[in-house]
């Protein structure tokens, strides 16, 4: 059961929630995906709503929101689930099928392709209108240390906006 929802009405529980990780779902042609995210929020930019993400290039949810040009992110508000956090932040699509491991639900997403994840509460469906790699010449040493300096792989910046949003309940409460 879906419950509309202005789009700005849950941005603080999310930015309590991406601290420990919510999901960000990608689907492109006959593969979907699910990964954890700890960076991101929502935001206006050009006048429209957006919810920013970032993914290095080498995750597997690269390239499928290369090929497809849009995300969900599912946020899960009632219950932390902190099991399928913990596996979706540390599995790979390319060794596991997180959604069929974890039994979670693909539900299909209202005005786009991609699905959310049905036991999460909060839903954001968007579509990518712009993106930029994050330059490393400009990165502060600090960040570049901690968070680059084990591997070669980089961010993409993902502008999403939002399209639709809402609560979603399996049992309508």
């Amino acid at each position: 059961m879906y419950k509309e929802i202005g789009v700005f009405d849950y941005s603080g529980a999310v930015l309590e929630k991406i601290g420990p990780g919510v999901f960000l779902n990608t689907k492109y042609q006959n593969k979907i995906n699910t990964m954890i995210i700890g960076w991101g929020g929502i935001m206006v930019i050009w006048g429209k709503p957006l919810f920013l993400v970032l993914v290095r290039d080498c995750r597997a949810t690269y390239d499928l929101i290369e090929g497809s040009g849009e995300f969900t992110v599912s946020v899960p508000l009632k219950t932390e689930m902190k099991k399928e956090i913990q596996f979706c932040g540390s599995k790979s699509l390319r060794d596991h099928d997180k959604f069929k491991e974890l039994g979670l639900t693909a539900i299909k997403g209202r005005k786009i392709d991609t699905p959310i994840i049905g036991e999460a509460d909060l839903h954001y469906e968007c579509k990518v209108i712009y993106k930029q790699t994050l330059d490393q010449s400009v990165v502060p040493q600090t960040v570049k240390e901690r968070y680059y300096s084990a591997t070669k792989a980089n961010h993409t910046v993902y502008y999403g906006e939002i399209v639709d949003q809402y609560l979603y309940s399996k049992t309508g409460e």
